[in-house]
């Protein structure tokens, strides 16, 4: 009995472990954000904006590659050597959801760029 204990909380622990996993940021999809959302724009409040997200795209997705690195190794700990280490994974949560949200903006802001014909660089993000 005690053995069947033991396979049920390492079943378990790896359902919760795969639903936590965190994404990298190349995995995560930008939310859709109209470009006219920044039809008002002058090609130079553009330019500073897509400077602005693409700063913040950095830092966001250097935090969101963090988590999906220190998941990725509770998983390896976890199902190799130690299951209760599955309980260490947290996902991404509030930083994919800013991550997506800042990858639309930036599409938004290109779109509208190439709309005012600005000559924005295409750059990736």
């Amino acid at each position: 009995m005690n053995r069947f204990f033991k396979t049920a909380a390492v079943v378990t622990a790896s359902a919760i472990a795969l639903s936590a996993c965190a994404s990298s940021s190349s995995e995560i999809s930008a939310s859709y954000i109209s470009p006219i959302t920044y039809d008002n724009y002058s090609c130079q409040q553009l330019s500073a904006e897509l400077e602005r997200i693409t700063t913040r795209v950095r830092t966001v997705s250097g935090d969101v590659n963090a988590n999906h690195t220190r998941d990725a190794i509770a998983m390896g700990v976890g199902l190799v050597i130690f299951w209760p280490a599955l309980f260490l994974m947290k996902g991404n949560g509030v930083e994919a959801t800013e991550l997506a949200s800042l990858k639309g903006e930036y599409d938004a802001l290109q779109a509208q760029g190439v709309q005012k014909q600005c000559g924005f660089p295409v750059a990736a993000r």
